[in-house]
């Protein structure tokens, strides 16, 4: 079983993943995250996570 099926709640892991997503670098996520732009990505332990839907509804929020 994969990744994707094993999480049903679509979580999207570690800051590589979640820049993958919104389309910016390591570097300008992890400065988002940490300057309070992206409030829906939540810290656990050492790692950052995120939902996939609540990263998506953000910017789809913005651009409307």
């Amino acid at each position: 079983m994969s990744d994707n099926q094993s999480n049903p709640l679509d979580l999207i892991w570690g800051v590589e993943g979640i820049g993958k997503l919104i389309g910016r670098t390591y570097q300008q996520t992890y400065h988002m995250i940490r300057g309070g732009q992206l409030p829906m990505v939540k810290q656990v332990g050492e790692r950052y996570v995120a939902s996939r839907s609540k990263l998506i509804a953000f910017f789809m929020e913005d651009a409307a």
